[in-house]
């Protein structure tokens, strides 16, 4: 059997899997965020770890699993995100998640300093705020002592790697997330970090996410409950991990939008695309060899789950929220939402954007709103996808704990286009990904194991709202350009 972990944005999400890759069981632990208007979106590394031993602990008891029968451990985590640690491997402050973007002015003054157009040519990337580089210069700005503390630079699942094995490295999805990494030569770029003005000595080795990192060390395995010497795979990045769950390890696999807290369109291929807009980016996938264009809006479901708080909806009743849409209409009378709430990635990178209702009318209620709500997530990945899908491009498969809504789905395939399917896994995405690659690691499985255990469902076709839907997007893409000076615009604040 094999345990993977999912460290996303809420929680640690894990599951066991036999031998065959099925799960077993699942357990969710959850750790806080401390958001502040300042885009500061923070979590405590300790938080992750205690989160992957509590629910480690959940999953064998509520098995009755022993220790000995586990063979391997896999790590799922999310990216972008800056943790600094000391000399001992303590984090010298709290980690900078993916969704903070206060190192605008830091990489605004590294696309200066290298160039925005050679920056995106050797990372697959744009040079932005939400990067690890840029947030490792806002920290040598702004908390210098913290900084100077600092002694190694990782991300979420590496710091846990560390505390599973003593071993700090990466993989080469995760570090291609960083805005440090040459998807050319494999390894972090001399002359970025030297622009950054950053030392190249506190980047960690890049390895391939199917490497195995090590034996768990006894003090893990006393904390988790497991067996000291129990193998660790590397693992990697929580958008190339929903890949493999999507099935999507070839390059003639179908692309795929996973549904989640931020939202995404991905494919896979031989080689980096780069768009010559910059819209997309290219990630290292966890395939060894293959890559990963993406391209992602900040807030997926977690419009939606905003949009349920603030309209005093319980989790249990968001289901009823979405059921509620699908008898109305938004963009069809006018109403838009932007989905910027943390501001937005593809296709704007504009850490400045925020979330808008456009169109208000007296007769308009919560059905309404939230209608509203799902139509905006879709447009923003319409316009995520179009610098990656070429014509004739055939079904998108979705995953993610959105795409378990029938509603959403048909919306998305009038919004997009082209059908949509449903693929079985949804909320497990990223972890049943860590468990097949976790299985490839340790020489049980191959790749192709994911297309067996992630299997379509069902499939939504475009109807006769699509076409209007076209002329719906040009007015959502008119409403966020109308809008870009006043959110650049600081007297507003």
């Amino acid at each position: 059997m094999l345990i993977a972990h999912d460290l996303g944005t809420s929680g640690d999400k894990a599951s066991l899997h036999d031998a065959d890759g099925r799960i077993l069981a699942a357990a969710t632990a959850s750790y806080p965020t401390r958001y502040a208007a300042d885009t500061t979106s923070e979590q405590d590394p300790h938080d992750w770890w205690t989160a992957v031993v509590s629910a480690t602990r959940r999953l064998l008891a509520d098995t009755g699993t022993r220790p000995e029968q586990v063979d391997g451990i896999c790590i799922s985590g999310q990216m972008m995100g800056l943790v600094l640690l000391d000399g001992s491997g303590e984090p010298v402050r709290p980690a900078m998640i993916w969704s903070d973007q206060r190192a605008s002015a830091e990489a605004s003054a590294l696309a200066g300093a290298f160039g925005a157009e050679a920056a995106y040519r050797i990372t697959g990337n744009r040079i932005a705020a939400p990067y690890t580089l840029p947030k490792l210069m806002w920290v040598r700005a702004n908390e210098p002592e913290a900084y100077a503390r600092g002694r190694a630079v990782c991300v979420a699942k590496d710091y846990v790697n560390l505390r599973l094995t003593g071993r700090l490295v990466t993989d080469r999805s995760d570090a291609s997330h960083t805005g440090a990494y040459d998807l050319a030569t494999g390894g972090w770029s001399p002359g970025l970090l030297a622009a950054a003005g950053v030392d190249a000595a506190l980047w960690p080795e890049v390895v391939e996410s199917t490497d195995v990192l090590g034996p768990l060390t006894s003090a893990a395995a006393d904390e988790l409950g497991l067996r000291a010497g129990t193998p660790v795979v590397v693992g990697g990045g929580d958008g190339p991990m929903a890949a493999v769950a999507a099935g999507c390890v070839t390059p003639d696999s179908p692309g795929y939008v996973c549904l989640g807290t931020s939202a995404w369109y991905a494919c896979t291929t031989t080689e980096p695309v780069l768009d010559p807009e910059a819209r997309s980016f290219t990630l290292g996938h966890v395939v060894p060899g293959l890559f990963t264009p993406t391209a992602t809006t900040q807030t997926g479901a977690g419009s939606l789950q905003w949009a349920a708080e603030a309209l005093g909806e319980t989790p249990a009743e968001i289901g009823e929220l979405i059921a509620s849409a699908a008898e109305v209409v938004a963009a069809d009378e006018g109403l838009f939402f932007l989905p910027y709430l943390i501001g937005e990635r593809s296709p704007w990178w504009d850490a400045h954007a925020s979330g808008v209702f456009a169109g208000l009318r007296m007769h308009h209620r919560r059905p309404h709103l939230t209608r509203a709500v799902l139509e905006g997530v879709g447009y923003s990945l319409a316009l995520c996808m179009a610098p990656l899908r070429r014509p004739g491009d055939g079904a998108i498969d979705v995953i993610g704990g959105g795409a378990a809504s029938d509603t959403w789905l048909a919306l998305l395939a009038d919004i997009w286009g082209v059908p949509v399917r449903r693929r079985s896994v949804t909320t497990q995405a990223n972890s049943l990904g860590a468990a097949v690659t976790g299985m490839v690691g340790l020489g049980l499985a191959g790749f192709d194991l994911a297309s067996r255990l992630s299997t379509v469902t069902a499939e939504f076709v475009p109807g006769e709202a699509s076409v209007r839907h076209q002329r719906h997007l040009a007015r959502f893409s008119d409403a966020y350009r109308s809008l870009r000076g006043w959110f650049a615009d600081e007297r507003r604040g």
